[in-house]
């Protein structure tokens, strides 16, 4: 499983214009067909974009907090 830490992906606060630069690095990170999860501080939108441009990169992709656990955002794996 390849973690990716929301909040390395900035410094201090997340911005808008930067978008697609945090989009590229979570896509280099995440690799092709790999199980990835998501995790750290960051703002809402910046995971709701991370995870649709990681739709169709990733098999299967999570969301980890202290709050929540573990909580599976999709699965593509054919294998299960």
């Amino acid at each position: 499983m390849i973690t990716i830490d929301i909040s390395e992906l900035y410094e201090e606060t997340a911005k808008l214009a930067q978008l697609p630069d945090y989009i590229a690095q979570a896509k280099a990170l995440a690799g092709d067909g790999n199980v990835v999860k998501l995790t750290g501080a960051g703002p809402v939108w910046l995971y709701l974009k991370i995870a649709h441009a990681l739709h169709g990169k990733a098999v299967k992709l999570y969301y980890d907090s202290p709050a929540s656990g573990e909580v599976l955002i999709f699965d593509h794996d054919p294998h299960g």
